[in-house]
């Protein structure tokens, strides 16, 4: 559905009266474009704090990408690092000295904050971002890399803890569509940065703000790997894919190399259909609560090789209070929100359907990690996926297998058009983009998460709401 708002706010004549107004001007966010071969283009600007070790993680990346040149600071304490990295990465990197005067802008800033071990140590970002925040482009990345909390001591965990209160109010005081994200990493696992450095310094991630990522120890090596067809070879099984966030959940597995078999239910087998022959898939009609469900969904995928990544992204609503619930509505939500999630899952796994290193990725919601009113059973049951999936890690490590989730905020889809009017115009606006998201945006989330490339980052939520106000 189109947002009229942002469109009068974006017109010549909106954009002079909504600005004496002092009313939000919503920018139009810089979505990926298919043949892009750069994940980020315009200047980056790198720093570090001292004895980081990030850095070269960091260089090697930007290196993959064309249309990007890197930047860091001139006198930095840990100027001499960056270049020594930069030097091993092969990559350039030319000085720069902050003047607010010389109108200088970047479209990234990525800081290296893993060398922080406590308090006194935080002023380095200070130092950083500071002279430079100023600078960040309309539509820029703000990318900070710490040290996982939980693994270290405890100054430097409370040091390491501090920079979500940081990524978070950096997301909302950057404003012009741009981003900020944190990526905590194991000591020892910097190879693994290259995929979430790709998407959270590239426009796939446009409507994913305020976020954290954990990346652990993994084997993937990113010397070889194809970046503009990560999923080419695999083959994945999207649910609820007919129409909506499934049906764009599907087209962006297709586009990025992958054989999808997309599933929903018999009532919606002409539109299930459209979205198969128009990716090349397979459609496979099936209601996901029914006892031989999970056997049907096993059968077909080992008739096509056994599944590499499956995206559990069926879901309803039947809103009431709890005081005024009917017990059918309770009982459906749940089973098929959770229950068939559960189920499906332990069938893949017991028939070995699920291939090793492969991908499970669940739809959460922001209500799972908020709440919301007159919709008990649908917030416990997308809490619940967060529980599956946090739990379902060691479990699935033995085999290679990540899983992981993503949490939708407000996405303009045929359910939010139905909303009335006031609700859906807060729904919009209550956010650091002041704009709903588009489905492709779940989509891109989720790509991230199914790629060979994300080795290291399993058990993660990552909410795609535009830094939304509601469970901040």
């Amino acid at each position: 559905m189109s947002d009229v708002y942002q469109a009068i706010a974006n017109s010549a004549v909106g954009k002079k009266v909504f600005s004496a107004m002092n009313l939000p001007i919503p920018v139009t966010l810089e979505r990926h474009e298919p043949g892009e071969v750069s994940f980020v283009k315009g200047k980056v600007l790198v720093g570090a704090a001292a004895g980081s070790q990030a850095a070269a993680a960091v260089l090697a990346t930007l290196k993959t990408a064309p249309q990007a040149s890197v930047v860091t600071l001139s006198g930095a304490a840990a100027e001499a690092e960056i270049n020594a990295a930069a030097a091993a990465a092969g990559e350039t990197v030319t000085g720069y000295t902050p003047d607010r005067e010389d109108g200088e802008k970047f479209k990234a800033l990525v800081f290296d904050a893993t060398g922080i071990r406590n308090t006194a140590e935080l002023r380095a970002i200070w130092d950083f971002f500071n002279p430079v925040i100023r600078k960040l482009d309309k539509c820029g990345r703000i990318v900070v890399i710490g040290r996982t909390p939980q693994k270290a001591d405890l100054a430097q965990r409370i040091a390491q803890r501090g920079l979500v209160g940081l990524v978070k109010s950096l997301g909302k005081e950057v404003k012009k569509g741009a981003i900020a994200n944190l990526v905590y990493v194991d000591d020892g696992a910097e190879s693994q940065l290259a995929s979430p450095l790709q998407f959270f310094l590239s426009p796939k991630a446009a409507y994913v703000s305020g976020q954290q990522v954990h990346v652990g120890s993994g084997d993937f090596q990113a010397a070889s790997f194809n970046w503009q067809q990560p999923l080419a070879g695999k083959t994945a099984l999207v649910t609820g894919a007919a129409r909506g966030i499934g049906a764009a959940i599907a087209n962006v597995l297709a586009r990025d190399g992958a054989k999808v078999i997309v599933l929903d239910i018999p009532p919606m087998a002409d539109d299930l259909k459209q979205v198969a022959d128009r990716i090349g898939g397979i459609a496979l009609e099936a209601d996901i609560t029914a006892a031989d469900a999970p056997k049907q969904i096993s059968d077909t995928a080992r008739a096509h090789g056994g599944l590499d990544i499956i995206v559990h992204n069926a879901g309803v609503t039947r809103d009431k209070t709890m005081a005024g619930m009917p017990d059918k509505f309770w009982d459906m939500v749940i089973d098929i929100n959770i229950g068939s999630e559960e189920r499906i899952n332990q069938q893949l796994l017991d028939d070995k359907t699920l291939n090793d290193g492969g991908r499970v990725v669940c739809v959460s919601s922001i209500s799972g990690i908020a709440g919301n009113m007159g919709q008990t059973n649908y917030a416990t049951s997308k809490a619940a996926v967060i529980g599956m999936v946090q739990g379902m890690v060691p479990v699935l490590a033995e085999r290679g297998i990540t899983i992981n989730a993503v949490a939708p905020g407000f996405i303009e889809t045929q359910m939010t058009a139905a909303i009335p009017f006031a609700i859906r115009e807060a729904g919009r606006r209550m956010n650091s983009m002041n704009q709903g998201g588009q489905p492709v945006d779940v989509a891109e989330t989720i790509s991230f998460f199914a790629s060979p490339a994300s080795q290291g980052v399993s058990g993660n939520v990552v909410r795609v709401c535009g830094q939304s106000l509601i469970g901040a």
